[in-house]
């Protein structure tokens, strides 16, 4: 069994060196399990050659991890074709899609560590606002996500607010989120990135954080990214192993 993460791929190199960090980071605390990384663009190398490389290494099953945090257009439409027209050519290798990251406490909590170490407080909390701001989808539904834990996130951490925003796509942007906050009267305003690896639209998001009080790092290799993508990653495997008890392992629905 080995583990491929799926990643979108950027032109700013800073988002490989973050997203190849976070797979040593799961080989570093899974043992044993091989963890690959392939792009769906920009960069290599890319899935379908990480596919023919596990397959000519005699690999059978292949869980496939998408560095996503919501299901939207990449999750539902591009990874299952790049998935299925690789394993067309490939008919020893099983592969199963695993489900995206979001949502999940691990990420909010992920969240929390970062606006932590930008300098925010527990005792900051009731007088702190907060922008959850995303990357952003045309998906109505991924926005609907986004929008969803920023309510959870505020209802369970006592924040005195928590907005979402986008880099693209949809609205409020960053700034505007920022400046709505401040009109609510939130003492102080920060902003936290619900996103994986630098790049454009994170460079977005910091272009719009400029007036606010501090803004959290990128996701990237948080502790609590490394045990949800293990957790996605035993939940797939897990399916595939009581398909296999129930009378053969089922093949994915590629190949």
């Amino acid at each position: 069994m080995a583990l491929l993460l799926v990643a979108h791929g950027s032109r700013d190199p800073r988002h490989a060196a973050t997203v190849t960090a976070l797979r040593d980071h799961l080989a570093t605390a899974r043992p044993g399990l091989r963890v690959e990384l392939g792009y769906l663009d920009f960069s290599i190398p890319s899935v379908p050659q990480v596919l023919e490389r596990l397959a000519l290494d005699s690999v059978r099953d292949v869980v496939a991890l998408p560095l996503l945090l919501t299901r939207a257009f990449h999750a539902r439409t591009d990874i299952p074709a790049v998935l299925r027209e690789a394993t067309a050519t490939l008919p020893g290798l099983t592969v199963r899609q695993a489900g995206v990251l979001g949502p999940s406490p691990l990420l909010t909590a992920a969240l929390e560590r970062r606006l932590h170490e930008a300098g925010v407080r527990p005792g900051d909390r009731a007088t702190t606002g907060v922008v959850l701001a995303a990357a952003g989808s045309s998906d109505p539904r991924a926005t609907a996500v986004i929008t969803g834990i920023a309510r959870g996130w505020q209802r369970a951490a006592g924040w005195h607010a928590v907005r979402p925003a986008f880099a693209s796509a949809a609205v409020p942007r960053t700034d505007d989120a920022v400046r709505a906050l401040r009109a609510e009267g939130a003492h102080r305003v920060v902003v936290a990135p619900y996103v994986i690896a630098p790049g454009r639209l994170p460079d977005r998001i910091a272009a719009g954080a400029r007036e606010a009080d501090a803004m959290g790092g990128v996701l990237g290799t948080a502790p609590e990214m490394v045990s949800l993508l293990l957790a996605r990653y035993d939940e797939a495997a897990g399916a595939e192993g009581e398909a296999g008890a129930a009378g053969g392992l089922r093949r994915a629905s590629y190949g």
